[in-house]
């Protein structure tokens, strides 16, 4: 194994996004001891000096082009079944509607397992493996089960799951097909980590990988930074959406800015980045508006955007930083309202997104309306997964034929086939 001075990863320590103390990198490690996340520190200098934008563009296309920004120093030890380098979409007939000219989509739908949470899954189950781990445990609202469920299995180890019985039906079966220990819980995801939590005490041998209890699944999510300045022609977007829920992702994205601008790579403001969150869930939101460092759970959450039912983030404090040191803002959006602009956006551009994505779709209609964008920027929404994950999000109108009949002219038709939603 290549000793920790490779260059293959400049991982230098890891630390505490509370007081900045450091902590060793190369041993397994939760929370600090503050109980705050572990941020990954890099020596920049030592990419600056040499690898260049160019060196990454000839890479192979997925996220180990960034692999000198990544934490695994072997490359031995990475799992992966391809993930990164997902599109990044123009969506002119959208944004005309939305009267947003420069419209675009990250689609991490693409990625395996169908969801954004791949790229967590492999960066934290690959240094995981590296470190010695046995097996992964974790809470989830499903998408980071799903996902943390194949790379362990991928890299043969066991992975131990805990969702919300109401979680989408499709990610409790991806955590089945691939081996992992999955149980139920009648609560939400907060229920299913303390379970998780008083398992592993049980457990030797098995890591707590929950949202910002480790260091990693940070880490990969950042590429979605790295790759939309990378399609960009090494620039940034004006404004960046996100669905916020554990905020890991936003977190990440502003880490990666931050990285990059540090590295030269990077030049002028980073993008304004925006939280977005379901009213029936919006902890972020609240806080934000109301001038606070912390959020507060609220009393019933609930939205059919399953995957950002996060009552209380770990990391709400990260996310509220990121927003208000970028300028941007936090916005909620109804269930009605997002699913309307699922449907909308599947009509004008052809693709099906979660309702997740959806949400941020239907917050830059609501910015535009506000007037705090004004039509001009680059904006760039985050799709976090496919919209094939929750099927039960699009009402089924189709009318079945008696065979032999014709198909009757659309003038005679009442809803049938036809698209529905709003124009």
């Amino acid at each position: 194994m290549p000793s920790p001075t490779s260059d293959y990863s400049v991982l230098a320590h890891l630390e505490c996004s509370r007081d900045g103390s450091r902590h060793d990198a190369d041993v397994v490690q939760g929370t600090s001891p503050l109980g705050a996340p572990l941020l990954a520190r890099y020596d920049l200098d030592r990419v600056a000096a040499t690898v260049s934008p160019a060196d990454i563009t000839a890479r192979r296309a997925d996220i180990w082009r960034y692999h000198e920004l990544l934490p695994v120093r072997d490359e031995r030890q990475i799992v992966t079944p391809g993930e990164g380098m997902t599109p990044l979409l123009d969506l002119p007939r959208h944004g005309a509607r939305l009267g947003v000219a420069g419209l675009r989509m990250k689609d991490d739908g693409l990625v395996p397992t169908g969801a954004f949470k791949a790229r967590g899954a492999a960066v934290g189950v690959s240094r995981a493996r590296e470190l010695g781990v046995a097996g992964v445990a974790m809470p989830t609202n499903g998408n980071a089960g799903a996902a943390w469920s194949a790379y362990a299995a991928r890299a043969g180890m066991a992975a131990l799951i805990a969702m919300p019985a109401d979680a989408p039906v499709i990610t409790r079966r991806e955590c089945l097909v691939t081996g992992a220990e999955l149980h139920l819980v009648d609560g939400l995801i907060g229920d299913a980590g303390a379970l998780i939590a008083a398992a592993v005490r049980e457990r030797a041998g098995y890591q707590d990988v929950s949202t910002l209890r480790e260091p990693y699944r940070l880490e990969g999510k950042k590429t979605m930074g790295y790759e939309i300045v990378e399609q960009l022609g090494w620039r940034a977007p004006d404004v960046v959406l996100y669905p916020t829920g554990g905020g890991v992702g936003i977190i990440a994205m502003h880490k990666a800015f931050r990285e990059l601008r540090e590295l030269g790579w990077l030049r002028g403001d980073l993008p304004r980045l925006v939280a977005v969150q379901a009213s029936g869930c919006a902890p972020i939101v609240d806080a934000f508006h109301a001038g606070l460092a912390e959020s507060t759970a609220p009393a019933d959450p609930r939205t059919v955007a399953f995957g950002i039912t996060v009552p209380k983030a770990l990391g709400d404090f990260l996310v509220l930083d990121a927003v208000r040191d970028t300028g941007g803002t936090a916005v909620a959006v109804t269930d009605d309202d997002l699913l309307a602009a699922q449907a909308a956006l599947a009509r004008d551009e052809g693709t099906w997104i979660c309702p997740e994505g959806a949400a941020c779709v239907a917050a830059v209609g609501q910015l535009r309306e506000s007037g705090w964008l004004d039509g001009t920027e680059d904006v760039v929404v985050l799709n976090t997964g496919s919209g094939l994950i929750y099927p039960e999000t699009v009402e089924d109108t189709a009318q079945l034929l008696p065979r032999g009949a014709p198909i009757p002219s659309r003038r005679s038709q009442q809803g049938g086939c036809a698209p529905t939603g709003p124009e």
